[in-house]
């Protein structure tokens, strides 16, 4: 089977290159699950509602978040009522959950996991201990298993990739907004890449307009973040899975370059 990741979307140009091209890489790529990062996907910051409906009604099955879920008070009661928008599950507490099984498109069962670093990021549970929890805790037939690591350091994905090695089909990275070229196989069978990359305007830094954070870093004062427009790419990893034994057997990168 073919699972779909696509990385942090970002801001409406986001939003709008998964809207133009999302069925097409489903149909050309013969996938059958489709998770994408959404965190970002409300201005550059957080994720609403509304949004997030837009983005299932689209053909998105699940959507991971990360330490920028919260920047909208508006999503917290909805975590409780849609359960395919996951928050990382290594929060202490509060609305919503780290993991969703469901059905893919040919009728196997999948498990996503989303998990966030601590390093350089907010304070949070193990992410390592709360991977070994939630695993535990699934179906032994569930093989499936896809987790977004949601960190800021390399050092803490290589580390997380390794420690699920063979236990999981899949950790790509999420949250730096830059591909990293490390896509490749485990040698316990788990697809591995340390950052899917954004999905939004690259005529930009991470995303926010250029001017901006240039000005920000020249003057060291505060500015106002605003999304930048152009440049538009998506990108995304596509896994082949063995689901007999849950390993990987390809993984790819898969990039579209919109307006």
């Amino acid at each position: 089977m073919n699972i779909l990741f696509i990385g942090d979307i970002f801001a409406s140009p986001g939003r709008r290159i998964i809207a133009d091209h999302l069925a097409d890489i489903v149909a050309t790529n013969g996938i059958d699950l489709t998770i994408a990062n959404a965190e970002n996907a409300a201005g550059g910051f957080g994720i609403t509602p509304a949004i997030a409906e837009e983005l299932l009604s689209l053909g998105l099955d699940v959507l991971t978040t990360g330490n920028h879920v919260w920047d909208k008070r508006e999503i917290y009661d909805y975590l409780n009522r849609q359960p395919r928008v996951l928050r990382p599950a290594n929060y202490p507490q509060g609305p919503g959950g780290g993991m969703i099984t469901l059905g893919a498109r040919n009728g196997v069962e999948c498990a996503v996991l989303n998990l966030q670093g601590r390093t350089y990021m907010p304070s949070t549970d193990c992410p390592f201990r709360t991977a070994d929890r939630m695993l535990a805790s699934l179906d032994s037939a569930i093989r499936v298993r896809f987790v977004d690591f949601h960190a800021e350091v390399t050092s803490e994905k290589m580390a997380m990739g390794w420690y699920l090695d063979g236990r999981v089909s899949a950790v790509i990275g999420t949250h730096t907004h830059i591909a990293t070229a490390d896509t490749r196989i485990l040698a316990g069978g788990t697809a591995y890449q340390t950052d899917c990359g954004m999905t939004g305007p690259y005529d930009s830094v991470i995303g926010v307009d250029k001017e901006v954070i240039l000005q920000r870093f020249l003057t060291a004062l505060p500015v106002r973040m605003e999304a930048a427009r152009h440049g538009v790419e998506l990108h995304s990893v596509i896994v082949n899975v063995d689901e007999a034994t849950g390993h990987a057997r390809a993984v790819r990168r898969h990039t579209i370059q919109g307006d």
